[in-house]
């Protein structure tokens, strides 16, 4: 069963740091969002491979939005 990585935060996405296939683990930062000219890591809250990526670098996101499946 996917797992979610969801925004914890309102931004823009700066930087997506995986993809598809790689392992995570518990607080691995997954991508970067930009909140008011700060950067603002999202991390990993579980250990797991990627499997599908939901953004795309300069997309909005709002708090909650999903941003990667995972399993």
């Amino acid at each position: 069963m996917a797992k979610l990585i969801k925004a914890h935060v309102t931004g823009n996405v700066w930087k997506i740091e995986v993809k598809v296939g790689d392992p995570i683990q518990e607080g691995k930062v997954v991508t970067i969002l930009e909140v008011m000219k700060m950067e603002m890591p999202v991390e990993a809250e579980d250990e797991g491979t990627i499997t599908k990526v939901l953004i795309t670098e300069e997309q909005a996101v709002k708090e909650g939005e999903p941003l990667f499946e995972y399993e």
